[in-house]
């Protein structure tokens, strides 16, 4: 096979436009701005009075469940989005609320009226809205500036952001069905869970399947709609044509970057089903967990670059790349780092794709499995160095492995580990997963501070272990699946899969700690400045020393102020470090883990940080409907 990297280049003028967008003190995307930055110029809040931090205003929205009555779970990774001097809310019960940014009052709130149903998802969840306004907003006139929200059930709902009434004039009188484009594979509904990418009057929409469940599966597409009337004015597919019934998803289900001066969007692609099986899927998908430059007008694809070939781990890439201009022995660089579950930092430069530090295609091992292939190499990238060490077994934590009387090392001794592409195997107890799917990189992404030049992310070591039983085999043992853990079927291939945390009895992770850092990289050398454990890690009510850390779902922002915020941890606090040296200044109690980035606004002159409660039961049982904004006095 061939395992070159895949490139498509137009011509275009070379341009430096990251920075501009970067300076503008807005947080009106999933990612504060559209470059993913995640980056606020604001500085009333500094390293001088962070600790003086409290409380301006909380709002309790109702829309959670735990999962013991009727409703399903809830997982609520939404960012708030502050535009048309409103923090705009999107629910897990799909319901949108607007809040007076300055005290938490209702200005108006809006009821999809969706079915409450985990169609696709092991809960119900949401990761928030997206908002548009007109160039030129005519006074009097409604939906000029628009909310919208995605369903589970693939619908888009648009609202005006004065009124929280439905625009008449998007789709059909307010609502879009994205099924409606679902015509291969339709074996579960095209959920919109990441709100829409907003670029001038683009909706860039991916969307959600159901993870692990079939070999066949609805195709990786992404949609560019018109904002204002919700007509189709692109589709892009990343599986070719000729394998499509035969496979699926190798979609976007996370949020998206844009450089508009370029006219580029950039799109972290998943990869095909079945996940850890690919038989049915030999050829080759060059798109397929990747990192895909696409023209924003005409939905062409400029360049690409794959991540993993042919891959067996579903180590799809969970957030939008950070765009950032960076300067390198000299040279000022238009770069795009794109984080990875697997805890690498690519570095790409975002106008080609083409290398900013070399990276690497070095030989993999291969496995045995009836009916796989198994690429000869994969990519690796120089720098940054990984955010994790891959390259061996971890570490047995000897406290779990005592408690546990010797559990672990017989796990661990049990298993299969050739560094992180060891393959999947339907032998002994399976193969080592590390990092594992929940590990690494999620969905927060990259923070990055311009004038710096640094980069902040946020990594879970998690440790699973992985695998694949035959078909008659997993039919007879199949047991329950959960959050990212438990048996699940891969209808239609010959192998059904498991995938467990390497725990001892009483729940104790048996692999060293920390469990999750706090790393920031110096973006003219791509060297790490420092690392630290983030958070704390809870269980039954007992909390672990902070130098073991906690995983980590969520993401950073950083300030000009010189501040990082976070929540992100088990033990559900937010956090204020200092930038430069990663020293924890500032931590308060809120009802859940934050799952989800927080957003930094200024208004009326007033600077404040919002933080969404929402809680994941992939790293602790804990469900929250709190949105806690904090301000100095």
């Amino acid at each position: 096979m061939n395992r070159i990297t895949t490139h498509f280049l137009f011509p275009m003028a070379l341009c430096m436009s990251v920075s501009s967008q970067a300076q503008e003190a807005v947080w009106d995307t999933f990612h504060g701005q559209l470059n993913a930055q995640k980056y606020s110029p604001l500085t009333q809040i500094n390293l001088s009075n962070v600790d003086q931090l409290e409380l301006a205003w909380e709002y309790h929205t109702g829309d959670v469940s735990d999962g013991s009555g009727d409703l399903p779970a809830t997982v609520w990774s939404a960012t708030p989005v502050y535009a048309n001097d409103t923090l705009y809310i999107g629910t897990p019960f799909y319901r949108i609320i607007a809040l007076d940014p300055a005290t938490g009052d209702e200005k108006w709130t809006f009821n999809s009226h969706s079915v409450l149903e985990a169609l696709t998802q092991p809960a119900l969840k949401n990761r928030g809205v997206a908002y548009w306004e007109a160039d030129d907003p005519v006074s009097g006139e409604a939906c000029q500036k628009i909310v919208y929200l995605g369903t589970m059930d693939a619908r888009l709902f648009a609202v005006d952001a004065d009124t929280g009434s439905l625009c008449d004039d998007f789709a059909n009188n307010g609502v879009l069905d994205v099924n409606q484009w679902n015509d291969t594979n339709d074996r579960w509904p095209l959920s919109l869970l990441q709100p829409p990418t907003v670029t001038g009057d683009h909706l860039i929409l991916g969307w959600a399947g159901k993870d692990w469940a079939s070999a066949e599966a609805p195709p990786g597409t992404v949609f560019s709609l018109n904002a204002r009337t919700g007509e189709l004015q692109w589709t892009l597919n990343f599986i070719p044509e000729e394998i499509r019934q035969r496979t699926g998803t190798a979609n976007v289900w996370t949020a998206m970057s844009v450089d508009e001066e370029l006219g580029l969007v950039y799109l972290p692609v998943s990869s095909p089903s079945p996940n850890f099986w690919g038989g049915n899927r030999t050829e080759e998908i060059p798109l397929a967990t990747s990192t895909t430059a696409v023209d924003i007008e005409t939905g062409e694809v400029v360049w690409s670059r794959q991540w993993v070939h042919h891959d067996l781990w579903d180590y799809d890439p969970t957030s939008a790349p950070t765009l950032m201009d960076i300067t390198v022995d000299g040279e000022s660089i238009p770069a795009l780092m794109q984080a990875t579950k697997m805890g690498f930092l690519f570095v790409v430069n975002r106008e080609t794709g083409e290398d900013v530090w070399p990276i690497e295609e070095r030989p993999v091992p291969a496995g045995n499995v009836e009916g796989e292939v198994y690429a000869e190499t994969q990519p690796f990238p120089t720098k940054p160095e990984p955010l994790l060490d891959q390259a061996s077994k971890p570490e047995i934590w000897w406290a779990a492995d005592v408690l546990g009387f010797g559990e672990c090392s017989r796990l661990f001794d049990s298993l299969s580990y050739d560094g992180m592409y060891s393959p999947p195997t339907t032998e002994g107890e399976g193969v080592l997963a590390y990092p594992a799917s929940a590990g690494g990189v999620q969905w927060g992404g990259v923070a990055f501070d311009p004038v710096s030049q640094t980069a902040i992310v946020n990594t879970s070591h998690i440790t699973q272990y992985l695998k694949l039983w035959a078909r008659d085999e997993y039919e007879q043992i199949a047991g329950d699946s959960g959050n990212e853990v438990g048996f699940y079927p891969q209808e239609g291939a010959p192998f059904g899969m498991s995938l467990h945390n390497a725990v001892n009895w009483l729940g104790m992770p048996c692999w060293e700690p920390p469990y999750g850092e706090l790393v920031s990289i110096d973006m003219h050398t791509g060297e790490v400045n420092w690392r630290r454990p983030i958070g704390v890690s809870q269980r039954f009510g007992f909390y672990m020393p902070e130098r073991m850390g906690s995983p980590t779902i969520g993401g950073p922002a950083v300030t000009a102020g010189g501040l990082i915020f976070i929540g992100a941890s088990m033990d559900a606090k937010v956090r204020a470090y200092s930038l430069e040296s990663g020293e924890e200044l500032w931590s308060d109690l809120v009802q859940a883990p934050v799952v989800a980035n927080p957003a930094v606004y200024e208004h009326d002159g007033k600077q404040y940080v919002a933080f969404i409660a929402g809680g994941n039961t992939i790293i602790k049982d804990q469900v929250g409907d709190q949105i806690a904004v904090y301000a100095l006095p």
